[in-house]
């Protein structure tokens, strides 16, 4: 066995889910023995076999990426709550396990595969999906690029038909509920989020939000569909308050608007 096949079977096993009990699985989900595949790639000490050496990589693995999704997530795990939570983490992260170095990506695709499995969120399916997709776009605004702002006299030299996109640190959220106030309870540890939940399914109303750091702006309709013609993306939060800039719903929303690229500008005029 040569390194990289030392590295590719110490990672397939790391990454085995494990038993109810938080154990090591006797067997891969294939068949294989693991305590065979461990006697393979790790040598046993005088307190530890093999298995049991390598069972603490991979219950230290998965700890830490169940911790991380629901450290991103505190809101989808209030609405179906901690038990359905963590099946859910474990059977999203079997079918769609990390393929990034950093675990900021883990919930990339988690409201895809949501979508396809709302028997984790049982009569809270669409506040949950709203949710989820409120929680990573805000996960995602904190790494997006921020492009240079436009100026105020930077329109003069855009011609008489001007093209404009948001900053793509921004996302245009179309939300049927209020999961932002929802979000900010849980955040607050606010001890009537069951009743907030409830409320929030109850008195469902269309809502449409500029997130700024921790606050949030509503957008009236025409303002929303101003921004989301402007922008043609699909979201809106994640504003940078830190940037001294005003809300995109004043007049005074420049800095959130860049000029696209030269090849995005003609397919967009096209």
């Amino acid at each position: 066995m040569n390194l990289a096949e030392l590295q590719r079977a110490f990672f397939d096993v790391t990454r085995q889910p494990l038993t109810p009990s938080e154990n090591m699985r006797p067997r891969t989900t294939d068949g294989k023995s693991i305590k065979e595949i461990a006697e393979s790639i790790i040598k046993p000490n005088d307190r530890l076999t093999s298995f049991e050496r390598l069972e603490i990589y991979n219950r230290q693995y998965w700890f830490r990426i169940l911790s991380a999704l629901s450290e991103d997530f505190p809101g989808l795990r209030a609405i179906i709550g901690e038990k359905q939570f963590e099946k859910m983490s474990v059977a999203y992260l079997v079918d769609c396990p990390s393929e990034s170095f950093s675990l900021r990506n883990l919930g990339a695709r988690l409201e895809a595969w949501l979508m396809q499995h709302l028997e984790f969120a049982p009569k809270v399916e669409r506040i949950a999906i709203d949710m989820v997709r409120l929680e990573w776009a805000d996960v995602a605004a904190f790494d997006d690029p921020e492009l240079p702002q436009l100026k105020p006299e930077d329109l003069g030299k855009m011609g008489e038909d001007p093209v404009f996109q948001l900053q793509p640190h921004l996302h245009l959220l179309d939300l049927a509920y209020p999961v932002d106030e929802l979000l900010l309870s849980i955040r607050h540890n606010d001890h009537q989020v069951v009743d907030i939940v409830s409320n929030a399914v109850t008195e469902r109303t269309r809502r449409s939000r500029v997130k700024r750091s921790s606050a949030s702006r509503r957008l009236s309709q025409r303002q929303f569909r101003l921004l989301q013609t402007a922008g043609a993306r699909r979201f809106c939060v994640g504003a940078r308050a830190s940037r001294g800039q005003a809300p995109l719903a004043s007049h005074r929303g420049l800095g959130q608007l860049v000029e696209p690229e030269r090849g995005t500008r003609e397919r967009t005029t096209a």
